[in-house]
């Protein structure tokens, strides 16, 4: 990184005035004042005695003397209180793209030893429609997916299905109800009882009381339930996997709560032998409460007093079967932040009971609102199905422009997935936002369409010139200058998006490197440019930029379309 070897150099000046500590440097936030700064200074003044203006004067003036100065900077100053401001040499810039385009991954470093992820993500319960919720955590969990291998990790990603808990004894409840066939039973239909029999449940104790001894008797592996449920689960999984394939999001492990059930019996013996499990009103619980809680946690219900398991059960077991299979190093859940509680509960288990040597992470993400501030709805005032979604994202951008009905049904989906990932994926995965499809449409903002066209003009520009040699140390105007400095950000966005788990970092760097790339276009014209040395460096610029673009939209899980 770039940063890196600033602070190398810092450091070393630094060791040699005395000071044996390592000075940060950031992107300056007064880009006009200087590209790079420290304020470093600042945190060593209580320890030396000096006053921070006078420990980064000393920096500054030594940075000045050093016999290599001009081939890292252009300029070193002193900005008061204590700060030190570091602005490019061409050499230095122009040595860093070249190192960017000429290895792989942009020269990122890769780690010493590769760390093993299981990442939980998709989680969508069996028998349901798909929803607008689904496709937050879907897509949220692939591009961090995507970004841990790019840094050189290993990871095994687990779409966990909720197949095994009430609502499948409610959809068998009512197929019994209405003497379905087995033969009979379709998608149409199975997203048709499952409300009815939700409802009804709210609505009648007795029936819910009946549900919930289906769902029993399933986990007991009565035949007649298992029958019904593996069509259930197999009409309703390959319906999820269609629509996962189209948001391209993929899964290395297709398993479910089910899946879980075998290896129930040895982690109740765990938590027997470390004296966890204790009675409650006949139900068995782990407590979880610690003495420095703010507020007390309930325990985690482990089996119910009728026999059954719930949730908390089945994610201990998993933890305990990830262990077993994959030893992995973490183990990661991109959830709705609402289960924040649910799994501070099953990690402080998890812990107590050693079931795991793995760091246990909750990725909370916040709800799809609409303009109202409340969970995104239809107008009939229900939760969008996937489908529809789709259907009405594709419908909107095709009415944009006339020639947008000329594309391919591939093109289209590409872009569908541009204006829907992005919308989501430039948020924080935490926090809530508001869903707007007219906006996210438009191929101008900060949108998915707007990088896909600045995307697809780039490229035509490159493929009606020749392919670019070299490039040369000169630097000929400010939008060309913003635009390498921007590139040379790269490698410091990636790793902050790893270490967070934040895809919105990879999303923000590609609009503002797509603005900048929009600029120098529109100002630096080669079409008819003499200059060839200028015309080469240009394109080279280009080339490196629609490199980097490609890349991170794969790591944002978006394609790029024929054209727009």
């Amino acid at each position: 990184m770039i940063t890196e070897k600033l602070e190398q150099v810092i450091d070393q000046v630094a060791k040699e005035l005395g000071y044996d500590d390592h000075f940060t440097v950031i992107v300056s936030n007064r880009p006009e004042l200087c590209d790079y700064q420290s304020d470093t200074a600042f945190q060593l003044a209580k320890k030396y005695h000096k006053a921070p203006m006078v420990i980064a004067n000393e920096i500054v003036n030594k940075l000045q003397e050093l016999e290599q100065f001009s081939s890292y900077f252009h300029e070193v100053s002193f900005a008061n209180p204590g700060f030190i401001n570091l602005t490019l040499s061409d050499e230095m810039i122009q040595e860093k793209l070249t190192d960017m385009m000429t290895h792989e991954k942009f020269h990122l470093k890769q780690p010493e030893q590769a760390k093993t992820f299981v990442l939980d993500y998709g989680g969508p319960n069996v028998a349901k429609p798909l929803h607008v919720g689904h496709m937050r955590t879907a897509i949220v969990g692939e591009s961090i997916k995507r970004i841990i291998q790019y840094v050189g990790h290993k990871t095994i990603a687990d779409v966990h299905l909720g197949d095994y808990g009430l609502q499948i004894g409610q959809v068998i409840y009512g197929i019994l109800q209405d003497q379905k066939n087995i033969e009979d039973i379709t998608l149409e239909y199975l997203e048709e009882i499952y409300p009815k029999m939700s409802a009804l449940c709210k609505e009648d104790d007795t029936v819910r009381e009946k549900c919930a001894e289906i769902t029993k008797s399933l986990q007991d592996g009565e035949p007649t339930y298992r029958a019904l449920w593996k069509v259930i689960l197999e009409i309703s999984g390959n319906d999820i996997k269609r629509l996962y394939r189209y948001l391209d999001v993929s899964f290395d492990l297709w398993q479910g709560e089910s899946d879980a059930y075998q290896y129930i019996q040895p982690t109740e013996e765990i938590l027997l032998e470390k004296g966890l499990l204790q009675d409650s009103e006949g139900a068995k619980v782990v407590d979880v409460k610690k003495e420095d809680d703010a507020k007390e946690l309930p325990p985690l219900i482990w089996q119910k007093s009728n026999g059954a398991y719930l949730y908390g059960t089945t994610d201990l077991a998993t933890i305990y079967e990830r262990e077993q299979r994959f030893h992995p190093d973490y183990i990661c859940y991109v959830v709705d932040n609402r289960q924040n509680l649910h799994f501070e509960q099953v990690f402080r288990v998890s812990e107590k009971a050693g079931l795991t040597d793995a760091k246990l992470e909750f990725l909370g993400y916040g709800t799809v609102n609409g303009e109202d501030g409340k969970p995104y709805k239809t107008r009939s005032g229900n939760t969008p199905k996937l489908d529809g979604l789709f259907e009405q994202t594709k419908e909107i951008f095709l009415s944009k422009k006339e020639e947008n009905k000329d594309k391919s049904e591939e093109d289209i989906k590409k872009i569908v997935n541009a204006i829907l990932k992005f919308a989501d994926l430039q948020n924080s995965r935490e926090r809530d936002y508001i869903f707007d499809i007219h906006k996210f449409s438009n191929t101008v903002g900060k949108t998915g369409p707007y990088i896909l066209y600045t995307y697809l003009r780039i490229d035509k520009i490159l493929k009606q010139c020749a392919t670019p040699t070299n490039l040369s140390i000169q630097i000929y105007n400010k939008v060309d200058r913003d635009l390498r400095l921007k590139l040379l950000e790269l490698d410091k966005v990636i790793l902050m998006a790893f270490e967070d788990r934040k895809p919105n970092y990879i999303a923000d760097y590609i609009y503002q490197l797509s603005d900048l790339a929009n600029s120098f276009y529109q100002n630096n014209h080669l079409a008819n440019l003499e200059d060839e040395n200028k015309k080469n460096d240009w394109l080279y610029v280009l080339t490196l930029t629609n490199k980097v673009l490609k890349e991170l939209l794969f790591l944002i899980g978006i394609e790029i379309p024929t054209f727009m």
